[in-house]
């Protein structure tokens, strides 16, 4: 199985009823633990790459590194760069071997946020590269707040921009840690009205799991990105490895252990957006 494009993906979800995971990567350790949980259900995954990730690991070491897994996994895998601010940010990750980009203009105006997410469209779509781009800023969780998306405007982005997916704000923050809130279903229905864009939910760690499941069975909600409650799973399980034995210091014994809870926990994220 070669890599997939964000389309090629979220197209047939749209039509089948089901969701597809963007899962936040940090390292190769996580990435593996994925793509081994989608395998096992036998699902598409989106491996995203975001700022933090960058930040850690060159976007050309990235792509290689997706590209990998994707070429050697019984599933489509994505290769998606999240939260893009910049045209150069995406356009390296495209010519870094990234089938997928975000452009995120959700913090400017609504006529700066379609004309900077278009060019990108362009950009992506010149190179057989999906784009997705968010309409409606989503906050994080203890610190800048959301403003709500307004269907309107999300008919207006998705016409004029072109995106293969489109990002949109109804409750959902960025960091949550747990589940207690649920996403504002009313928004969703009035934003799926008025156009036929896969929608996408950032900061899915924070919606309560049967919302996912009858979002993702009967809404046009086709992509929910997960990075807290896994990284959640990762850490407890390192922090279990680590203090098993105080006199270890070899990292990859260490890390190797990390991979059988991360998978379990993943597959539990990924059983929640199958079809009926």
């Amino acid at each position: 199985m070669t890599r997939s494009t964000l389309a090629e993906v979220l197209q047939p979800a749209l039509r089948g009823g089901y969701a597809v995971a963007g899962l936040v990567t940090l390292g190769w350790e996580d990435m593996c633990a994925y793509v081994a949980a989608a395998e096992a259900e036998g699902v598409p995954v989106i491996l995203q790459a975001g700022p933090s990730c960058r930040a850690h690991t060159p976007l050309p070491i990235l792509g290689k590194m997706f590209n990998h897994l994707a070429e050697n996994a019984s599933v489509p895998v994505v290769a998606h760069l999240d939260h893009g601010y910049t045209a150069e940010e995406c356009r390296m990750a495209i010519d870094s071997g990234f089938s997928s980009v975000m452009f995120d203009g959700s913090r400017t105006s609504l006529a700066q946020n379609i004309e900077d997410t278009a060019a990108i469209v362009e950009l992506a779509h010149a190179a057989g590269v999906s784009c997705e781009g968010e309409i409606g800023f989503v906050g994080y969780s203890g610190g800048e707040g959301s403003a709500g998306t307004d269907p309107g405007e999300a008919a207006k982005f998705a016409t004029e921009t072109g995106v293969d997916a489109m990002a949109i704000s109804v409750g959902n923050v960025h960091l949550q840690q747990d589940k207690e809130g649920g996403l504002d279903e009313p928004r969703i229905r009035a934003i799926e009205a008025v156009t036929t864009v896969p929608l996408v939910i950032h900061g899915g760690s924070g919606v309560p799991a049967a919302q996912r499941t009858a979002l993702a069975r009967a809404s046009k909600v086709c992509k929910f990105n997960i990075g807290t409650e896994l990284r959640m799973a990762f850490g407890q399980a390192l922090r279990m490895s680590v203090n098993a034995d105080p006199n270890r210091f070899d990292r990859v014994q260490i890390l190797k252990e990390t991979h059988d809870p991360l998978v379990a926990a993943t597959r539990e994220v990924l059983r929640a957006f199958k079809g009926a």
